[in-house]
This record gives structure tokens, sequence and C-alpha cells, in this order.
């Protein structure tokens, strides 16, 4: 019975893989943020601490990652500021609260879809193709198989 890894030197499957367990965890931590908002700056910490210590193509992901936490963040403060001066010029009670629930419900779509993609390559041991992008990192997502 031959296998793959014959061809291969011992250490190049083991280097290749190095950090998806921690690419995993950090994708884990940010869904586990729906919950427990406090899991997706742990997340953020570990991927800017080990980003320099994987393999080339789980540093996308962990790019990713970082770009994820940090566009968050920022759309998060450009929400609160929106809903600030909405109060502030006195639009009706309505107002904060749909921009409220609806940038809330887009946030969280978006950063689920972004967690998805990422671990549906991160599994198939594909690299984020475009890990800078705001969207989905360059992949393409349909419903067709």
């Amino acid at each position: 019975m031959t296998s793959n890894s014959a061809t291969l030197p011992s250490n190049a499957t083991q280097a290749d893989e190095r950090g998806t367990k921690l690419a995993a965890v950090v994708y884990v931590l940010f869904l586990g943020s729906v919950l427990a908002v406090v899991t997706a700056p742990v997340g953020v910490l570990l991927a800017h601490l080990r980003r320099h210590h994987v393999a080339d193509w789980i540093a996308t992901h962990l790019q990713f990652q970082i770009r994820t936490f940090w566009l968050g963040i920022v759309g998060a403060g450009l929400c609160l500021a929106a809903w600030h001066v909405l109060g502030l010029v006195g639009a009706s009670a309505w107002a904060p609260w749909a921009l409220g629930y609806g940038f809330f419900t887009a946030c969280l779509i978006w950063m689920v879809g972004r967690c998805g993609v990422g671990i549906h390559r991160l599994m198939a041991g594909r690299a984020i193709d475009a890990p800078r992008s705001l969207w989905l990192g360059g992949a393409r997502v349909s419903l067709h198989d």
C-alpha cells in the first residue's frame, strides 16, 4: 500500500499544515462572538500574535480574520456615530432603531458569511484569494454545487 506522503519529505506536509488548527480556532471564536462578544477580540489577538509563524496559505486566512475583525469595529463605530447623530438632530424614534437592527443584522450576515467561506476554504486546504477584500475574500459564492 502506497501513501502520498512517501513521495514528500517527512516535514513537507507538516510545514504546509502549520497553523491550520489555529485558523480553525479563530473562525470558531469569531462565530462564538455572536453569543459572547469577548471571543472575537481573543481570536484576533491570537491571529495577530501567530500570523508570522504559520504556513503561507494559512497566513492568508489569518489576514482575512484580522481584517474581518477590524472592518467590523470600524463599521460598528460608524453605525454608533450615525445613531448618535440621528438622536441629536431629533429624528423620529424608529430611525435609530431601524438603523441599529438593520446594521446589526447586515453585520452578522457579513461576518458569518466571511467565516463560512474561510472555514470552507480552510478545510479544503485552500488559501483566501483576496484576504484584504471587503466582501468574501474573492470567493464566488452560489447556491449550486
